[in-house]
């Protein structure tokens, strides 16, 4: 059983000094990067996809998977290590979905992925940092 991920008490403002602009406005306004526009969409070794904010580990590279639809996409995330709420912005309510970490925003959750969930998390990949396998992963970021 995995360990609950303890929130940072960090206002996401304090976010801006640490991260460029566009990752910012991925993660903390909410914003969506051009498809295909990430060099992760084509990553393809073992290892392990984290937070670029806080550098939580999100996804492993064993549920990556080839989506056709221009971003990062996975079968699933780590246990408890993301969060999730409705999103309304287009007509038809979405899953958004967030580091349970520090709050940023990763990207939605569509129920059109490959076996065994059937669900495919599209990630901007301005909101990741690859880790390959072999190489240490960073500690956590307050």
């Amino acid at each position: 059983m995995s360990q609950p991920v303890e929130k940072l008490d960090k206002p996401t403002v304090a976010w801006r000094d640490a991260l460029s602009p566009e990752r910012y406005q991925v993660l903390f306004e909410e914003a969506t990067e051009r498809p295909n526009s990430s060099p992760l969409n084509r990553e393809k070794r073992a290892g392990t996809y984290i937070c670029a904010a806080c550098h939580l580990p999100l996804f492993t590279g064993e549920v990556k998977f080839e989506s056709g639809t221009g971003w990062p996409s996975f079968t699933g995330p780590l246990p408890d290590h993301v969060g999730t709420k409705r999103d309304f912005k287009l007509i038809w309510p979405r899953t958004e979905y967030h580091c349970a970490r520090c709050g940023g925003h990763q990207g939605h959750v569509f129920s059109d992925g490959p076996e065994p969930t059937g669900q495919r998390w599209c990630n901007n990949g301005l909101a990741l940092l690859f880790v390959p396998e072999g190489e240490p992963l960073p500690a956590l970021r307050d």
